[in-house]
């Protein structure tokens, strides 16, 4: 479950001014929320715009409750608050189902640090990167035998299977589309460098542990990009020239070049290492945003394609409600999340299959 639940410095009557003060008080959209997350009951639960009080004092306790543990971590400028501040600073967080997954680590991930570390001399990187404190988190899971309770159980030595979970919140503005590519970039960049720590978590024979490409990753957030951005064509793809528009032609090409994406001189193209495809297209999703001034898919569930397959999706809010009851945008009495309303996914792990498809193969043969 992806899910920004619109945390409440945000939920204003000047930004929503179609929705009654009575439907944007925390005190009633978080009940909604949480009903919301209890009524789908995911394995895995991944959360935007949640703030660090709200975390500790209600989600994590709430949840807990129901057989989940978290982790979380706030937006970098936290660090630079006094603690009475900090604890309304909204950030990102991560629930799992602990009696079918175990976590082995977790890894925040600072944009606003990366662009200091690997600015190299870039004005833009500076001043335009660093002065955005999104996060990113993750979070390396391994699977528990109950995990394996509605399909078919591997061989034993096989249910403890690891699972890189990661959720992210970009940028929201449009006039900094080359902040929110960067950004990802980053993002995939420190993917890949947590696929090396997780060497010793992968069991399969013959598996390439170092390889990103064959790592079980499954990539949540509230991208704030549309289908044809930047963004979504470097995930979905592997690759963006440098010479794409949504870099605005801005002096970001030697940074990246030097220490955040690869780069191919042959093509001109930054890539990186995983094959991901989006759970959510406009054709099963028309909107995730569905605001009185915008509605568009901006967030999405991506997974790894050649080592899951999606076996079912949750469906938009049917249209035909929003027009019958004459809805001008979220939050609404009904739908607690203001702007993005949430995705869910069953996904079906089946790297128990490739040990199979190994074994097989290693009898052929002799």
């Amino acid at each position: 479950m992806c899910y920004n639940v619109l945390c409440d410095k945000y939920a204003t009557r000047q930004m929503y001014g179609y929705c009654p003060s009575w439907v944007l008080k925390w005190e009633y959209r978080r009940k909604s929320i949480l009903e919301e997350i209890r009524h789908y009951s995911a394995d895995i639960i991944s959360l935007q715009e949640v703030e660090t009080e709200q975390f500790y004092n209600y989600f994590l306790p709430e949840l807990k409750r129901d057989g989940y543990d978290g982790i979380f971590s706030p937006k970098s400028r936290a660090k630079t608050m006094a603690e009475s501040d900090r604890r309304y600073v909204d950030g990102c967080a991560i629930f799992y189902r602990t009696a079918k997954f175990s976590l082995v680590y977790d890894h925040l991930i600072e944009f606003n640090q990366l662009a200091l570390a690997n600015a190299e001399g870039s004005d833009d990187m500076l001043n335009r990167v660093m002065t955005k404190d999104n996060i990113g988190l993750a979070a390396l899971l391994e699977t528990k035998e109950a995990a394996w309770s509605n399909g078919i159980r591997p061989d034993p030595s096989q249910i403890h299977q690891p699972l890189l979970v990661c959720t992210a919140h970009i940028h929201w503005d449009p006039q900094y589309c080359d902040v929110k590519l960067v950004q990802t970039m980053m993002l995939m960049n420190e993917l890949k460098q947590l696929t090396q720590d997780a060497v010793g978590h992968s069991f399969r024979p013959g598996h390439n542990k170092a390889d990103p490409s064959h790592t079980q990753l499954l990539l949540c957030g509230d991208f704030n990009s549309l289908l044809d951005s930047g963004v979504i064509e470097f995930l979905n793809s592997s690759r963006i020239s440098a010479n794409h528009p949504d870099f605005k032609e801005l002096g970001y090409k030697a940074c990246l070049q030097k220490g955040i994406a690869n780069f191919s001189d042959k093509t001109n193209e930054f890539t990186h290492p995983f094959r991901l495809s989006t759970a959510y297209t406009t054709d099963v999703m028309p909107y995730s945003n569905y605001t009185y001034d915008f509605k568009g898919l901006i967030d999405y569930i991506f997974y790894s394609k050649n080592t899951m397959v999606p076996l079912g999706l949750l469906g938009p809010v049917d249209a035909e409600w929003f027009r019958e009851n004459k809805v001008l945008g979220c939050p609404h009495r009904d739908i607690p999340s203001g702007s993005k309303y949430f995705l869910f996914l069953f996904l079906f792990l089946f790297f128990w299959f490739c040990f199979l498809f190994y074994y097989y193969y290693l009898l052929l043969s002799v």
